[in-house]
């Protein structure tokens, strides 16, 4: 939905995710009637991001991911959407825009840009088959890709590729799950709670290659012959690339703000040019780029009343993340970078708790499998703030 141009005390927010969204949602708590306008290369429609890697399971066609259209947000938010609008520079002397459908001004400019798939460089005549999935667009071309094929292959046995992986052998595919590291979940979990998971996904149909790479991926007829590091052969019927994100950060640097792993930002989500802000997967708040729902859901709280004037600091409490792995309930709450201590592992009765301790004794991160979620409210009050 495309409305009049917006005006320069308007705040701006490009991207429509979780993180646009949700600022939108907050400020529009605060206050009715400031003027507001979401630039986005996409239609501008609402689904929740999550939901792409559990909706084959879920038995949810592409369409049914779309909870809202764009005319519905723009209407019960009260904004304008400038929908499939492509910003290809800022100005941040003249606070504008520069877009394929002209120049918008702002007065206060959120970037909420999210990630790009990592896209390792391969070898082979099909390396550019490799499918990702980073949006719904992307889901549908994966969708359509997979109908009436057989097997999977997936490259990255992380977050992503672990709930990819469940969700496709509930869906009747047989799935190949391709890492370098030596387990699932390897910058997640310790080794004892990762081998359960991973004996949980080959019950259900997954099979593994560790501490490997794929060299080639090439078409031989109807298949893809996938070679390996290791001199093995997966034969497949279409390749998915789950290896991790990088956060967008061109808009940013081609306007000389700072940048590092993400768009630089201060406690008050703040870039290094007056009246632009970032949140969500292209952020950097003190060196951390945290890509998952509850850090974009605790930034657009506390940006919202900073946008209307009430500077307000962010603050991270402990957020665990709960992977959607429906053969092992599994929930993980990591300890910081770099901070010393040990993983305490203990089985109890169906399932499994992982205690990352400090010499002393204090609790600084978990994962927790099985029948064991249920200590996730009372572990996380332990746990020290993520930033406080």
């Amino acid at each position: 939905m495309t409305q009049n141009t917006p005006q320069s005390s308007a705040i701006v927010i490009i991207g429509s995710g979780l993180a646009g969204y949700t600022v939108i949602r907050e400020v529009r708590k605060l206050d009715k009637s400031v003027p507001i306008t979401l630039i986005t290369r996409e239609p501008g429609y609402f689904y929740s991001k999550p939901m792409l890697s559990t909706a084959l399971a879920g038995k949810k066609e592409v369409a049914q991911l779309v909870t809202t259209p764009a005319d519905g947000m723009a209407t019960q938010l009260e904004i304008t959407i400038l929908s499939e609008t492509d910003v290809s520079a800022i100005n941040i002397q003249a606070q504008t825009l520069q877009t394929n459908k002209g120049e918008v001004p702002y007065g206060k400019l959120v970037m909420a840009l999210g990630s790009d798939q990592i896209r390792l460089p391969l070898a082979g005549n099909a390396a550019k088959e490799v499918l990702t999935v980073n949006d719904l667009e992307d889901y549908a071309r994966f969708r359509h890709a997979i109908v009436g094929k057989k097997n999977i292959a997936i490259l990255g046995a992380g977050l992503i590729g672990c709930e990819f992986a469940n969700d496709l052998v509930l869906g009747g595919y047989a799935v190949d799950v391709i890492d370098l590291a030596a387990q699932p979940l390897g910058r997640l979990l310790p080794e004892q709670a990762a081998k359960e998971l991973q004996a949980k996904l080959s019950d259900a149909g997954v099979r593994w290659h560790f501490s490997t790479t794929v060299q080639s991926i090439d078409r031989n007829g109807d298949v893809l012959q996938i070679t390996l590091a290791n001199g093995d052969c997966i034969i497949s019927d279409a390749v998915l690339s789950a290896v991790g994100l990088k956060p967008r950060l061109d808009l940013a640097k081609a306007a000389g703000m700072r940048t590092g792993l993400g768009i630089q930002v201060n406690r008050e989500l703040e870039t290094s040019a007056s009246n632009v802000y970032a949140l969500g997967d292209c952020a950097e708040v003190d060196g951390l780029v945290l890509p998952y729902v509850m850090p974009i859901m605790q930034a657009a709280r506390a940006l919202a009343p900073t946008l209307i004037g009430q500077r307000t600091a962010l603050i991270y409490p402990a957020m665990p993340v709960m992977v959607k792995t429906p053969a092992l309930a599994t929930i993980v709450s990591p300890p910081a970078k770099g901070v010393k201590g040990e993983w305490k592992t203990t089985a109890v009765d169906g399932g499994i708790e992982a205690r990352f301790e400090s010499a002393d004794g204090k609790l600084l991160g978990f994962a927790l499998m099985g029948a064991a979620t249920a200590q996730r409210g009372a572990l996380s009050k332990e746990l020290p703030p993520i930033l406080s």
